[in-house]
């Protein structure tokens, strides 16, 4: 395919991302917290690994965890990279249990070659996302608690190599997006309650990669990123509905976000050995000083507390023969991450960490004719809080990605 094919798919695509409130839709209660559950920019690929990348760097992949690896492209490669998935999920507290489905686009993103030495990348990933329904008894009646949404980020980065086996790199995202928490009580009087977060804001993260050749054959390379936090741009306003007439909502509570809202700083750091471009193990740590962000209570509707939160991924991948027959050149894929989340949800008068843990597991499929691959993987999560098990959350999900690549600006000769 010519690049102009791969620049229209590309624009169109990110067009068609970028137009809804959020990308792909979770279901889970335990976004109503806070700015929802948070994304770690990792590609398909990556999260048949357990999420990994700080250290990971390919002429053959987009990743966006670290910007500081699109220096490693070919100066001939133009990527592009798409990811969907599919999630069924499996709850359960003390009222009982219940299924239910999710998912949809989940990022696209693209990398072309400036220099032999510098490289840039583009694309939409979510920075958070919401989805929720359930039910609870109020006084006099009964709460119906929904919500949808999240933040996206639209990103521009570029990343150098200085020189021999240093890159650096940074991404300027814009966050954009908005969150919506209804609470529906019916009783003597039924009312809606909603309270909508707009986000319109800059973030920017930075990164760093050094590559030690320890042989011929063998590879390890550092990897560390950080973003600043930063106090968030944007306004939100909780609206009441009469929903037993027809009106105009009332505006209950208006404020900026300014000084009132903020996300935290993050560091990333991780390690990856690879060996004779054929196998690869990486692992990563991740850590956010959350208990230090701002996140004001507005009308009963933002009672949120948040601790630092902290991740370890570790994954692995395996090519038999990158130039052998097709089978040998699948690319086999395993990993696993445990997660402490920066939301605690309050049970009577005790505050609850939420934690999570996963195994994932996949497949690069290389198209017959050309450098594109297919990645499909497959994901196991378990969410609950703890010391209370308020609820317990178990889901699979279905990842798919298409890793385009092509020749970037390339002529042939006459003959």
């Amino acid at each position: 395919m010519k690049i102009k094919s791969f620049l229209l798919l590309a624009v169109m695509a990110m067009t068609a991302a970028a137009a809804p409130a959020a990308l792909a839709q979770t279901t889970s209660p335990y976004s109503k917290f806070g700015y929802g559950l948070l994304g770690d920019n990792a590609t398909s690929a990556q999260r048949q690994m357990g999420g990994v990348g700080y250290a990971m760097r390919s002429g053959r992949q987009i990743n966006v965890m670290n910007p500081a690896s699109y220096a490693a492209i070919d100066s001939l490669t133009f990527l592009f990279d798409m990811g969907t998935d599919v999630s069924m999920y499996w709850r359960k507290d003390n009222t009982g249990s219940s299924k239910d489905w999710g998912g949809g686009l989940e990022y696209v993103t693209m990398q072309f070659p400036v220099t032999s030495y510098i490289g840039v990348s583009a694309g939409i990933l979510p920075y958070s996302s919401v989805g929720y329904a359930f039910g609870s008894d109020i006084e006099n009646g009964v709460a119906t608690h929904q919500g949808t949404g999240g933040i996206n980020q639209l990103y521009l980065g570029a990343g150098v190599r200085p020189f021999k086996n240093f890159t650096v790199g940074f991404n300027a995202s814009y966050l954009f997006g908005n969150t919506f928490n209804d609470v529906y009580a019916v009783g003597s009087t039924s009312s809606l309650f909603e309270q909508v977060m707009e986000v319109q804001d800059f973030h920017f993260q930075f990164g760093m990669q050094y590559t030690l050749n320890l042989s011929r054959k063998n590879d390890l390379t550092l990897g560390v990123t950080y973003s600043p936090g930063k106090t968030l741009l944007g306004k939100t306003y909780v609206l009441k509905y009469d929903t037993s007439q027809d009106s105009k909502p009332d505006t209950v509570a208006s404020t900026s976000l300014r000084n009132k809202f903020s996300i935290a700083d993050t560091w990333g750091v991780g390690i990856n050995y690879e060996w004779n471009k054929q196998f690869q193990a990486e692992v990563d740590f991740t850590y956010q000083n959350w208990a230090k962000a701002k996140f004001t209570e507005i009308e009963d509707f933002s009672s949120t507390k948040f601790d630092n939160r902290w991740r370890i991924g570790a994954g692995v991948s395996y090519i038999p023969n990158p130039h052998g027959s097709y089978f040998k050149r699948i690319t086999y894929r395993a990993g696993g991450f445990y997660n402490r989340d920066y939301v605690m949800v309050k049970s009577k008068d005790t505050y609850n960490n939420v934690r999570d843990y996963g195994f994932s597991c996949g497949f690069g499929f290389p198209t017959v004719k050309s450098k594109n691959v297919i990645n499909l993987g497959f994901e196991y999560h378990h969410r609950q809080s703890t010391p209370n098990a308020l609820l317990t959350e178990q889901y699979f999900n279905i990842t798919l990605g298409i890793n385009f690549n092509g020749l970037w600006f390339f002529q042939p000769k006459l003959r």
